[in-house]
């Protein structure tokens, strides 16, 4: 665990301290590892939220995040700006997610788990109704513009995740991301029910 003096720099840097950004930088190339364990341990979730945005399974996904730890290892020397260290770890989540799914020839990876079958599971009519509903809304959602599908993949799998970190992970100001938010969901729900409308016209 890493300790309360070097949780309070990363906290400090975190809200946005650039001279706490520079010395908690600086402490990591001089080894500090109070400070890197803190480092991570604040971060973790924010490259997670990336990975997950992708539609990672959790193998893929801890493979993405271990890799993105190790470049920052590798680059710490390079840094020139702490304070966009959010952003960098960011964006080498996006490199990292999509050099994995080029590598294994695909796009999307669905990780969520089968339902068990029991006693309790809908009826055919009720399956048909629902398969065409979900059918629907994929390709509403696949109707958005990349940067849509990722603002609202981040905030459904990670609602905790703090408004800075998701704008740092998608490279817009923070202040921009609920005027985007509420635009790419009017356009969800339009597409979506042209989507539906269609449907019941064929």
């Amino acid at each position: 665990m890493p300790d309360a003096a070097a949780e309070q720099l990363v906290a400090r840097a975190r809200e946005g301290d650039a001279a706490a950004w520079a010395e908690a930088v600086e402490r990591v190339r001089a080894g500090d590892r109070a400070v890197w364990e803190a480092l991570v341990e604040r971060y973790t979730s924010l490259v997670w939220s990336v990975a997950r945005s992708f539609r990672l399974g959790d193998a893929d996904a801890g493979d993405v995040h271990q890799t993105v730890w190790l470049r920052l290892v590798e680059h710490i020397d390079r840094i020139r700006e702490p304070a966009r260290l959010p952003g960098w770890l960011s964006s080498t989540a996006r490199n990292e997610c999509l050099r994995l799914l080029r590598r294994q020839g695909r796009e999307l990876v669905d990780d969520e788990p089968e339902a068990d079958a029991g006693a309790g599971d809908p009826g055919p009519e009720e399956l048909v109704l629902t398969d065409e509903r979900d059918a629907g809304l994929w390709r509403a959602f696949a109707a958005l513009s990349a940067k849509c599908q990722q603002l609202l993949r981040l905030l459904v799998l990670e609602p905790d995740l703090p408004y800075a970190d998701v704008a740092a992970t998608l490279g817009v100001p923070v202040g921009s991301l609920g005027p985007t938010r509420s635009r790419c969901l009017d356009r969800l729900r339009s597409s979506a029910e042209v989507s539906r409308i269609r449907s019941a016209g064929t």
